[in-house]
């Protein structure tokens, strides 16, 4: 099958939305760094600072290829990359330089670093009154657990995540991602787009707390406030669900897994009757989601049943044609293949200097006047350092001693 082409970026610099802004990614490990690289996508000019002898650790994480880490090809794209040590006094001052070109920066060390380096909101915010400063960390600026280190894990079992997933006989399970981060990725490129829609109307910048333990809090859904008011705790249910029924992943006849969701009345009617079960839709216990996931068993029978008598396309073509929700459950090398992401281009092919063309996921959404791009993948460590800075207003002299002081 043919690959898609070439994602290009747009026909003019001025089409990306976020043109002009300017951000600086002091961040690692994700995060900050995904949800700078979301800005980039869109046309924000990201500038990613790491410290010269200890670059960010996600180049190292998972697969690499001739050396090359494939995952900081994804998080570094669209960033130019320079190096800069914050702790020395030179570092000190060519960083404030750049802050005071920046609209926003995005930092994820312990709090209490900045500012023990004088690099705190006062300072940044004595030469950009305009700075948004946007603060990534485990556990927020405040509070007891502020200054322990802090990542994606512990936030998916602090948060009630972990205790509800997996089956009812099992442990607590962990999701083999990073799932919180990704969420406070999306949450901090929100927060910085609405920290910069006040600037808009007052003029000035403000400082953004975001906890990585926070936004997966929210989109758990309404656990706290059914603790609240009932006293109720969600328990592991597996593939199931407490709401409605069937909803499970089930085995077909050629060995391969569907999933079937219920979520709406008219749907589990359809599917009852494809599966030959049209007499369960007369049970007084049918009319509701809740009530039939009381009975999960008889209906995961009469599903799984059926599809364990069918091969995956006759059960994909029969729900299609019913008018049921159903999907494949796919490895990665499905979702490559996927006709429904080639027809979204949802994973895209960046050519790049060091590996050539290589795939990845595209932007996260498409914008019909002034879409977003990726303009190059992650580039390698310190790669723009004197270009960033010559145009800062450094001279090649300046670059020079800075190197040799191991500043940069």
């Amino acid at each position: 099958m043919s690959q898609p082409a070439v994602n290009a970026a747009p026909d003019t610099a001025t089409a990306a939305p976020l043109t002009g802004l300017r951000v600086l990614d002091l961040a690692t490990l994700f995060a900050g760094p995904l949800a700078a690289t979301m800005l980039g996508d869109f046309g924000a000019e990201v500038v990613k600072v790491e410290h010269p002898s200890r670059p960010d650790p996600s180049r190292g994480h998972g697969p690499s290829k001739d050396g090359i880490g494939l995952w900081w090809k994804i998080l570094g794209r669209n960033k130019r990359t320079i190096t800069l040590d914050l702790s020395k006094p030179a570092g000190r001052t060519t960083l404030l330089r750049l802050v005071s070109t920046a609209d926003v920066v995005i930092e994820n060390f312990r709090p209490g670093t900045l500012e023990k380096w004088d690099l705190g909101w006062d300072e940044l915010c004595a030469v950009n009154p305009r700075l948004v400063l946007t603060r990534v960390t485990g556990f927020g600026q405040f509070g007891p657990y502020a200054r322990r280190p802090g990542f994606g894990t512990l936030a998916e079992a602090m948060s009630g995540f972990a205790a509800m997933t997996g089956e009812p006989d099992a442990p607590p399970t962990l999701p083999p991602f990073g799932l919180a981060d990704s969420i406070a990725a999306l949450a901090t490129s929100y927060a910085v787009m609405t920290a910069l829609a006040a600037r808009e109307r007052t003029g000035e910048g403000q400082v953004v707390d975001m906890a990585i333990i926070e936004p997966i809090l929210t989109v758990l859904g309404p656990q706290p406030t059914w603790y609240d008011q009932l006293g109720h705790v969600q328990p592991r249910t597996g593939n199931r669900s407490q709401n409605n029924a069937p909803r499970n992943t089930y085995r077909t006849a050629d060995g391969t897994w569907v999933a079937v969701s219920t979520s709406a009345q008219s749907v589990a009617e359809r599917v009852m009757r494809l599966v030959g079960r049209p007499e369960l839709i007369d049970e007084p216990w049918f009319a509701s989601g809740a009530d039939r996931a009381r009975h999960a068993d008889v209906l995961d029978a009469a599903v799984g049943d059926w599809i364990a008598r069918h091969g995956r396309a006759d059960v994909l073509a029969a729900f299609e044609k019913a008018e049921a929700a159903v999907a494949p459950v796919q490895d990665v090398r499905d979702v490559m293949t996927d006709p429904q992401y080639q027809a979204l281009d949802t994973v895209t092919t960046v050519d790049d200097p060091e590996l050539g063309p290589l795939r990845m996921q595209n932007v996260l959404f498409r914008l019909s006047a002034t879409p977003g791009a990726i303009r190059w993948a992650g580039r390698p460590h310190g790669a723009d350092t004197e270009e960033v800075l010559t145009e800062l207003g450094l001279t090649p002299a300046d670059v020079k001693e800075l190197r040799e002081e191991g500043v940069v």
